[in-house]
């Protein structure tokens, strides 16, 4: 396939235009024109980089790329190294932001929703059907200390868990990485728990001082799954050979 139809498939598909978000979405290195072999990620790490050149990729495409807003701009260190091996083998960096968290089929929220048996209702933000938080809820109540044992099994890591009273979950709000701010709106709305990756300090209190239900699951742990669904539907759709790469991480 060649890198322009890639590109403007993507954009079709996801939308990133309709989006504001802190970095620029769709083709952020331009690499080789014909595109065979894509392996996909959730950060462009080094590591995954690496990765890329050994599978003699032609793309990779991401959840987490470059030039984020607030960051440096100077082309040095880790920046230069990881911008110098893609240019030298002439691979294409792709990434998609924001606009692979809200699609509402191969996102990273739907893909958890999938995974963890969450039916997806609404954004959590009503008005906003770009909101990147949802509200849904379970096929059955549980159990606070049951829904981290599901967590723990699903995404082979232990959550970070705070238990704020005795009630059931039947309702929940999820964002998958670094939402854990959308905790009070969710929390405002009642509903019985909020999902995310990360917590901050003042998490805890939100969710003890409002009887919400607290996860955190771990920001590369609950992303893993929208790049990798976004791959096997351009495998499907276009009969590229596209391979997903979980580079680890604890957080």
């Amino acid at each position: 396939m060649k890198r322009t139809k890639l590109v403007n498939q993507l954009t079709e598909l996801l939308k990133p235009f309709q989006i504001s978000d802190y970095c620029p979405n769709g083709l952020q290195v331009e690499g080789k024109e014909e595109i065979k072999k894509i392996v996909t990620g959730v950060t462009a790490s080094q590591a995954l980089i690496d990765a890329a050149v050994e599978k003699q990729a032609d793309a990779i495409l991401v959840h987490h790329g470059y030039f984020w807003k607030g960051e440096d701009q100077c082309v040095t260190g880790m920046k230069k190294r990881r911008l110098q091996k893609l240019l030298e083998h002439d691979i294409n960096l792709l990434a998609y932001h924001l606009p692979l968290d809200v699609h509402p089929e191969l996102g990273n929220n739907a893909q958890l929703g999938k995974l963890l048996d969450l039916t997806y209702e609404r954004p959590l933000e009503p008005w906003n059907k770009n909101c990147v938080a949802v509200k849904g809820r379970l096929a059955q109540p549980m159990s606070a200390e049951a829904f981290a044992q599901r967590l723990e099994e699903k995404l082979n890591r232990k959550p970070l868990v705070n238990t704020a009273g005795s009630h059931l979950i039947e309702t929940i709000a999820w964002c998958t990485g670094g939402g854990q701010n959308f905790i009070d709106l969710a929390a405002s709305q009642g509903i019985d728990a909020y999902l995310t990756g990360e917590a901050s300090e003042q998490t805890i209190h939100s969710s003890n001082e409002q009887q919400i239900h607290f996860f955190a699951a771990g920001h590369h742990a609950t992303e893993r799954y929208g790049a990798k669904a976004l791959g096997e539907y351009l495998a499907e759709q276009y009969q590229l050979d596209v391979e997903f790469i979980d580079i680890d991480n604890p957080v």
